[in-house]
């Protein structure tokens, strides 16, 4: 069975599982950008910028294959999702942001939505 009704299409190797496990992917080079226009120091540091831009471009390609199958809010709230919450808790780790309550409890909320989303995906 395929998702979209294209036996050549790879996500339909593995099915509905690919799909997600490609989006939860561009998530993780969302954060990686996101993390990495830090250490550009605005765009003045070549080797920064040149891996922050090429994970910018990976991250939307992955995404953009993910909306071949995935509802286009879901797919990018997800997106947003997995890459706000690792860039968080890199924030966190990395750069000594604070980790109070009020941050943790949010991020939660965050996963609690991806979660949401995820069970009630039609694809």
């Amino acid at each position: 069975m395929t998702l979209n009704g294209c036996e050549d299409d790879p996500m339909t190797i593995e099915g509905r599982s690919m799909t997600w496990a490609i989006l939860v992917l561009a998530g993780l080079f969302e954060m990686g950008w996101a993390i990495g226009l830090k250490y550009t120091d605005g765009f003045s540091r070549l080797w920064p910028t040149v891996w922050t831009v090429m994970a910018m471009i990976i991250s939307l390609w992955l995404l953009g294959i993910t909306m071949k199958t995935l509802p286009v809010g879901t797919a990018y709230s997800v997106w947003v999702g997995v890459g706000a919450i690792g860039t968080v808790i890199l924030g966190i780790v990395l750069f000594g942001e604070p980790a109070n309550a009020g941050r943790l409890i949010s991020v939660a909320f965050i996963v609690v939505g991806i979660i949401g989303l995820k069970l009630t995906a039609s694809a």
